[in-house]
């Protein structure tokens, strides 16, 4: 992949701030109301928003950062009808059947976040594959979180340390965040310092809730199948200019 001047100039400025993110997580938002928009079927819209996640992956790499983090289907999402949910998990195996040699050779290290227990044998083949394939892979770090929810994240870990006390194999005193952290989907990863939100809708809606806890937080306008590189460097220069305190006082006293 070839960076464009522009993005050359957008990758020097964050890269260059002080306050540049390492990690960024999108709540992908407003597939549906694009397609209404334009007379189209919401699989159309769907389409255009697997467009959009690849620019912003290619988007994320120009701008410098380690880890992006991509909310493609959640635990609530179970409740829409049935045509739009096999749409959906259709786009999860096309994007990861014709991305992941891809992904795999510009050294994209593929994880996905969220329960697996309810996905058919399929799909759960194919999750395997995308994380063994790219397993060793170190430039960047690519989280889908797909049949996600962050209280389902928290009950599943919380049964995982009943399970490790039960067993003796850990003991409440060995109870800390870090710990606790590691019976997480996201174990290994460091938490997001930027979550972005399409659609202009503003809530967090059971995304990473653990993780997102100091996260700074920008809702965009626009629909997810419109987001590009411009939009993804705007953000991130306007989170470079924010301060982060961390429950601190900040340089103004």
């Amino acid at each position: 992949m070839t960076a464009s001047p522009a993005s050359d100039r957008n990758h020097y400025a964050v890269a260059e701030s002080a306050h540049a993110p390492k990690h960024v997580a999108i709540i992908m938002d407003g597939n549906g109301r694009w397609a209404s928009a334009r007379g189209l079927a919401r699989s159309d819209g769907h389409r255009e928003g697997v467009k959009a996640a690849r620019r912003a992956v290619e988007g994320a790499r120009d701008l410098g950062l380690k880890y992006l983090t991509l909310y493609s289907f959640s635990t609530e999402n179970w409740r829409r009808p049935a045509g739009e949910i096999r749409d959906l998990m259709s786009l999860l195996r096309q994007f990861i059947g014709d991305d992941l040699p891809r992904l795999k050779d510009e050294g994209v290290k593929v994880r996905i976040i969220g329960d697996r227990e309810n996905l058919s044998p399929d799909l759960k083949a194919l999750v395997r594959r995308a994380e063994n394939e790219t397993h060793d892979n170190t430039e960047f770090f690519l989280q889908i979180a797909f049949n996600y929810g962050g209280r389902d994240e928290l009950i599943r870990a919380a049964r995982a340390i009943a399970k490790a006390f039960k067993s003796g194999a850990v003991g409440v005193q060995d109870l800390t965040e870090e710990s606790f952290n590691s019976f997480l989907d996201t174990h290994g990863v460091p938490d997001p310092d930027l979550v972005i939100r399409t659609s202009g809708e503003k809530r967090i809606s059971n995304f990473l809730l653990w993780q997102a806890a100091y996260a700074e937080y920008i809702f965009l306008d626009v629909l997810w199948p419109d987001f590009d590189a411009k939009l993804f460097a705007e953000a991130l220069g306007e989170y470079c200019r924010r301060e982060r305190r961390y429950g601190g006082v900040g340089g103004a006293g």
